[in-house]
C-alpha cells in the first residue's frame, strides 16, 4: 500500500444486506497498510487494526486479538502518514469534523483518515452481537447492540470519512472505532467528551476496492439504504 491510499474489501451496501459470511483473511488485511476498521464473519463484533495488529472488539467491551485466519468480511484500510496534527478539545463527535474541515476545508470531495489519541473524559461505544441467522441485515443488528460506557479513560479512535456523494456506492461511510491502551475495552464510538487530544489527519485521492466472487455477494440486491447505515452508525 501506498501511504494515505485507502483500501477496501466489499461494499457496505453488501453489508447491509447481511453478506457476511466469509470474507478475506485477517493475515491478507494486515497487508493492507497500519490502520483500518471493520468487522468479523457473521458480523461478530467490530474490527479495529492499529500498528499492524488486528482486534477484535467485542459485544459487553471485551477485546481480543483477531487469529490470522480470521474472515473479515468488509473492512478499509489505510498506510496513514499524518499530513496535519493538532490538540483539539472535543466537546462531542461533532468536533472531530470540525478539525478535519480546519486542516481542508476544500477536502469535502476527498476521502480523509485520522487517528485521534488522549485521555477522553467519556466515551460511549457500540459493538455488534453478531448474526443470529444467516443473511441478517445489519440495520437489524442494530436494534440489539451492546452499548458501553467509557469514564476517564485514555486510548486511540481510529476513523475515515467518505464524502457524502460517495456514500450511494457503499464506499467506507462515516466510521470510527476505539480501543484503550490497553487493549482490553473498546467498540464503535457513538459519542465521546475530551479536553484535550492529539489528532492526526491524513486527505486520500486514492481508493481501491475488492469485491468478494462469493455466491452471496453476487445475488445481494446491494441497495443504498441511507436511512439504515445513519441508525447503525450514530
Amino acid at each position: 500500500m501506498e501511504d494515505n491510499h485507502i483500501y477496501q474489501y466489499s461494499l457496505l451496501n453488501a453489508l447491509m444486506d447481511g453478506v457476511s459470511e466469509t470474507g478475506i483473511t485477517v493475515s491478507k488485511f494486515a497487508t493492507k497498510g497500519n490502520q483500518g476498521l471493520g468487522t468479523f464473519a457473521r458480523m461478530n463484533g467490530e474490527l479495529l487494526f492499529l500498528d499492524s495488529k488486528v482486534y477484535q472488539l467485542q459485544a459487553e467491551g471485551n477485546v481480543r486479538e483477531a487469529g490470522p485466519d480470521d474472515q473479515i468480511p468488509f473492512a478499509v484500510s489505510t498506510q496513514f502518514v499524518s499530513q496535519h496534527t493538532r490538540t483539539v478539545a472535543m466537546n462531542d463527535k461533532n468536533a472531530i469534523d470540525d478539525a478535519l474541515n480546519a486542516f481542508k476545508h476544500y477536502a469535502k470531495n476527498l476521502f480523509m483518515s485520522y487517528r485521534v489519541h488522549g485521555h477522553f473524559q467519556y466515551l460511549k461505544c457500540r459493538t455488534v452481537r453478531g448474526q443470529e441467522y444467516k443473511g441478517q441485515p445489519l440495520s437489524e443488528l442494530g436494534k440489539k447492540q451492546s452499548v458501553e460506557e467509557y469514564h476517564d479513560v485514555t486510548g486511540t479512535i481510529i476513523g475515515f470519512r467518505t464524502p457524502s456523494n460517495w456514500q450511494g456506492f457503499g464506499v467506507a461511510g462515516e466510521h470510527l472505532h476505539f480501543i484503550n491502551d490497553e487493549r482490553t475495552a473498546g467498540g464503535h464510538v457513538l459519542e465521546l467528551q475530551a479536553d484535550e487530544v492529539e489528532i492526526q489527519i491524513a486527505v486520500a485521492n486514492n481508493v481501491h476496492i475488492e469485491l468478494p466472487t462469493s455466491e452471496d455477494f453476487n445475488s445481494a440486491s446491494l441497495n443504498t439504504d441511507d436511512e439504515g447505515v445513519k441508525n447503525v452508525e450514530g
